[in-house]
Order: structure tokens, then C-alpha cells, then sequence
């Protein structure tokens, strides 16, 4: 049976198969042809950046082994849609429990990665019994966000609450008036602001890690040694590792041109990040297949303009000021850490999260890292699973 005002939402709601052009993959391929290649680096492998010997092998697999239409037959197994929104199409899965109603539950990914991030979680979710985990069923929500894959982004500054805003008329429009969120990274402050702004509605929120530091003021209670060398940490690992993050907050359309150009330079750029964030141990292999990370960078490919993506740091240097020390999330929150997440970084301790938000639950995760519904899917859905029957219950 279809959630109460799903059919009157019939004509926003258009069905979407993924199906790019082949002279799109064609071009693609001759690009990566005539990659022109920077000299190696000297010293340690990735120790400036990504690895020359690692990129030749994984664009050579992208180009020659890489079977982009039986990953696109596979991504069409997931029932799709898209939505308009202000005029902006917003891509997303929408996936129903197998068996009686389930808790409606919006996911949302983060940078740079795409809504593939989170589809090993939509069995698990939708049809838990089936795969030994005991929670509830849910019907599963996956917006690709703005600027990303198959959504397209408004030509105007665009930020984590306005995202927010569309994510609760979405629900809406799908006839949900109560549900909940989930996130990391750029997801995990969308979900945050989703429970801000939209408390009558989230019944639950759910996050994979932290976006918001503590806002303090004369009244707040001084940091806990656990805080501070926590906070000491993270300025540590922003010294070292944050340059993408001033480069994007700043000068965003300057890198846009060679990543919109160069599949070699989109590589690069994409696959550092997944390298360092992930639990990897500095081997992708280890961790993802090459046929995933040629998905992910052939979506952000696809998107004809992976500069829309890299806006959202630009577009939200002011977002993170916004929530105040009298800001406080409601809505009850779950917490599940993975152990390597920023692993130079630190974890943060229960009591910094506590400052913003009402932690029902709190986890910390023995393994998996920055891209948690690929890396431990099984992990995260029982956690999912575990609190959002706890506040069902």
C-alpha cells in the first residue's frame, strides 16, 4: 500500500534509467588516451599527491577493462526518479521494504562521492530478515545531491540548508510526513539541518560522522580535556591535509577546468581522497574493486560538470557559522563513528557532540572509514537498524 498523498505526487515524480550516451563513453576513453602526463614525484609514493604507477594502471582499467554498461544495467536494477525542484531536477532511489511498511529513512552521501556510496545498504535495509540483521524494514530514500550524477544544481549559491529544505519537500512529495535522515560528511550537515529546521518531522537522525564543530560563547562550558586534544587534532590534520578544503571554499572554478577536461586530473583528484579517508591502510584495492572507483569517477564524469559539485564548499564557508550556541538538534540522534575516519584526525568525544545534539546512541566503529555504506555496510545497517528501533520501540 502506497504512503498516504504518494498519488497526488504522481506527476512530479518521473521514473529515471541511467543511460549515457556512447559517444559520451567514447570521447571518454580517447581522453584518457591522450592523457599528458606531469613527471613522477619524487620520494614516497602519494606522498604529493596521488601516485603516478597507481593512476596509469587505474585510468588503463577504466578505458580497456571497465564495462560501463553492465554497471549501468546493474545501478538500473534500483527503481529510480527524478523530481523537480525550483526547477532543478534532483535524482534519487526510492526503494520500498520488501514486506509491510517500513520506516522512511532518507540517506545522504557526501564529497566526493555519489549516491552508488550508499546503494550496498538498500538490501539490508529494505529487507533486513533476509540478511540476518534483526531491526526494522525501511523504505529507502537516496538523493544524489545537487551538482552530482544525475542531479542538477541551481545557478545560484546553493548551500547544505537549502539542500535540507529540498530534502523535506521531496519526503513530502513521496507522501512521507514523518521519517527519518541519515548522513555523512556534506550529508551528515544536510541530515543535521533537516532536524534543525524540520524537528515536527524527523523522526529519528542518524550521522556517520561530525560536520558541525561546537559554537561556543560566554555561556557555554569550557571545552573537556577530551576537547581539546580533539580539537587540537583536528587543526593539526587541517594544517597537513586540509588544502582541498581552502582551494574548494575559495577558487572552486579554477580547478573545475582541468576536471571537466582531464579524466586523469578527475582521477587524481577523486581517488586521493578515497585513498586517505577510507580504511584502506593506503592499499584501494584492498577496499574498493577497480570496477566501484571507475563508477564513482564515470558518474561524476557524466555529470558534464564536476565544477557544480565542487561549489558546496564555496557555497557553504558561511552555512557552518549559522548554527549558534542556542542551536540545538531535538530530534533524537545517533552517533556511529568509524574507527578511520581522518584517522590522523582523532575521534571526537561523546561530550563534543553533545553540545549540539540530543545523542539517544553512541558507537564507536572498529573498522571502516570516510565512505561508511560501501566500506562496512553490514555495520552501518545494523547500527541504522539498532537505533531507529530503539526510537520506534
Amino acid at each position: 500500500m502506497s504512503p498516504a498523498g504518494a498519488e497526488s505526487a504522481e506527476s512530479t515524480v518521473r521514473p529515471f534509467t541511467i543511460a549515457i550516451d556512447e559517444g559520451e563513453l567514447v570521447e571518454l576513453r580517447d581522453r584518457i588516451a591522450r592523457t599528458r602526463w606531469p613527471s613522477p614525484a619524487p620520494g614516497a609514493a602519494w606522498e604529493q599527491g596521488t601516485d603516478a604507477a597507481y593512476l596509469r594502471e587505474m585510468l588503463d582499467h577504466w578505458a580497456h577493462r571497465f564495462d560501463w554498461r553492465a554497471t549501468e544495467a546493474e545501478l538500473n536494477r534500483f527503481p529510480q526518479f527524478r523530481m523537480d525542484l525550483d526547477g532543478v531536477p534532483i535524482h534519487f532511489v526510492h526503494q520500498r521494504a520488501a514486506h509491510g511498511p517500513g520506516i522512511p529513512l532518507i540517506l545522504t552521501h557526501g564529497w566526493p562521492s555519489t549516491f552508488v556510496e550508499l546503494l550496498p545498504l538498500v538490501p539490508l535495509l529494505t529487507d533486513p530478515a533476509a540478511h540476518g540483521l534483526t531491526g526494522p524494514a525501511f523504505d529507502v530514500v537516496i538523493p544524489s545531491l545537487p551538482g552530482y550524477g544525475f542531479s542538477g544544481r541551481p545557478d545560484r549559491e546553493h548551500t547544505m540548508r537549502d539542500t535540507a529544505a529540498w530534502w523535506h519537500r521531496l519526503m513530502n512529495g513521496l507522501g512521507y510526513r514523518r521519517y527519518g535522515a541519515h548522513g555523512g560528511d556534506l550529508g551528515s550537515g544536510v541530515s543535521t539541518f533537516l532536524a534543525l529546521d524540520h524537528p515536527e518531522a524527523v523522526s529519528g537522525l542518524h550521522l556517520s560522522n561530525l560536520e558541525f564543530a561546537p559554537v561556543l560563547d560566554d555561556q557555554s562550558p569550557p571545552l573537556s580535556p577530551a576537547e581539546r586534544a580533539y580539537a587540537e587534532a583536528e587543526s593539526a590534520w587541517e594544517e597537513h591535509e586540509g588544502a582541498y578544503n581552502l582551494l574548494l571554499s575559495t577558487k572552486p572554478q579554477t580547478l573545475a577546468y582541468g576536471l571537466a577536461d582531464s579524466p586523469a586530473a578527475l582521477a587524481a583528484w577523486v581517488l586521493e581522497k578515497w585513498r586517505a579517508w577510507s580504511d584502506c591502510g593506503g592499499d584501494l584495492d584492498s577496499r574498493f574493486s577497480r570496477d566501484f572507483l571507475a563508477t564513482t569517477l564515470t558518474l561524476f564524469w557524466a555529470a558534464q560538470d564536476v565544477g557544480l559539485s565542487l561549489r558546496d564548499y564555496h557555497d557553504n564557508r558561511a552555512v557552518y557559522d549559522a548554527v549558534t550556541p542556542q542551536d540545538r538538534v531535538r530530534v533524537p540522534t545517533g552517533i556511529a563513528l568509524f574507527d578511520h575516519e581522518f584517522v590522523d584526525c582523532g575521534t571526537p568525544p561523546r561530550e563534543w557532540a553533545e553540545r549540539l545534539y540530543e545523542v539517544r546512541r553512541w558507537r564507536r566503529m572498529p573498522r571502516g572509514g570516510h565512505f561508511a555504506g560501501t566500506e562496512e555496510p553490514g555495520l552501518l545497517a545494523e547500527e541504522l537498524g539498532a537505533f531507529f528501533g530503539e526510537q520506534a520501540g
